[in-house]
């Protein structure tokens, strides 16, 4: 039986992915599934740059306002349900198109990678969690260095979230989780489409967007979380932002140093995107969002699917 084919949008944050996966899944017969670690939570719109009601009516989404900020998603569970997305898509013959800025989750989602389930022993993530609470963070990341080299060299030392959850899975099984992880096919084709832009207009086009936010409404949000009990050390609360946010509302910051905090992480975050998806991949379809370029980008997508609709 042929696999379905998916259409995957990738690039970076604030590159213009979310808009012109409207415009392609209008043109085509799509649907999107959104490959993103963020959008999964209810409640958290604005700093996510969440699509809005007006852009959701226009084209179905999937898996957006799913859980409660304080669930937990494994990589291997978005990877299971963007799959079964996809398929349920493809049965009634629409085109699935993948989007999503978290590289991780997006290489896992297309190369069919079999991540480790999460560890089941709650104390050891509670003993790393300790340990970077008290200042010994820096500790954590040698530790991983000498029991998971593979996997020590792929994580920022800077998320020690991901450093915890490398940690947490070698004690629970006493393997590396780079041995761990194999491949197997995933369950359709996939062509790849990727936005890229010079790096000052895209960080240029990133303050715009965070002034923008703001301005909608981003503090009050994070207020609103907080009040229903959403901690800022919950794992969905790592999103670019929020913890600066909560930072402020708690006096430690003022809104002026949160904001740039926000520029600078975002800054950063750009440029580990990058290293997900390089401007050599020839797997990749690189396009440069300019005036009118969607018709162009449409006309590719055509060629690529055979027709207008899968």
């Amino acid at each position: 039986m042929k696999r379905p084919a998916v259409l995957a949008v990738v690039g970076a944050t604030a590159s213009g992915k979310s808009a012109l996966a409207l415009r392609l899944a209008e043109d085509l017969g799509g649907e999107i599934v959104s490959v993103d670690s963020r959008l999964l939570y209810r409640g958290m719109d604005i700093g996510t740059a969440k699509p809005t009601p007006a852009e959701r009516a226009r084209v179905v989404h999937h898996l957006i306002d799913i859980a409660d900020p304080d669930e937990t998603w494994s990589l291997a569970r978005v990877q299971q349900a963007v799959y079964q997305a996809v398929a349920e898509i493809a049965a009634r013959g629409r085109l699935p198109l993948l989007v999503g800025g978290t590289g991780q989750y997006m290489r896992a989602v297309l190369e069919g990678w079999s991540p480790p389930g999460r560890a089941s022993d709650s104390s050891v993530r509670a003993r790393l969690e300790q340990d970077v609470r008290e200042g010994r963070g820096a500790q954590l990341v040698e530790k991983l260095h000498q029991v998971d080299p593979a996997s020590a060299a792929r994580i920022d030392p800077r998320n020690l979230r991901r450093v915890i959850r490398a940690l947490e899975i070698f004690e629970a099984t006493g393997r590396p989780a780079s041995e761990l992880r194999g491949r197997t096919e995933p369950p359709f084709e996939s062509h790849c489409l990727g936005l890229t832009m010079p790096r000052p207009e895209l960080y240029d086009r990133i303050d715009h967007r965070i002034e923008a936010m703001i301005a909608a409404g981003w503090v009050e949000e994070v207020r609103q979380l907080r009040s229903r009990g959403y901690d800022r050390s919950l794992p969905s609360m790592s999103a670019i932002g929020y913890r600066q946010i909560a930072a402020h509302l708690d006096g430690e910051l003022t809104l002026d140093d949160a904001v740039r905090e926000i520029r600078r992480a975002t800054r950063r975050f750009v440029r580990h995107q990058a290293n997900w998806f390089r401007l050599d991949d020839p797997a990749i379809h690189w396009v440069t969002p300019e005036a009118g370029y969607e018709a162009g980008v449409a006309a590719w997508a055509r060629r690529q699917f055979g027709s207008a609709s899968p």
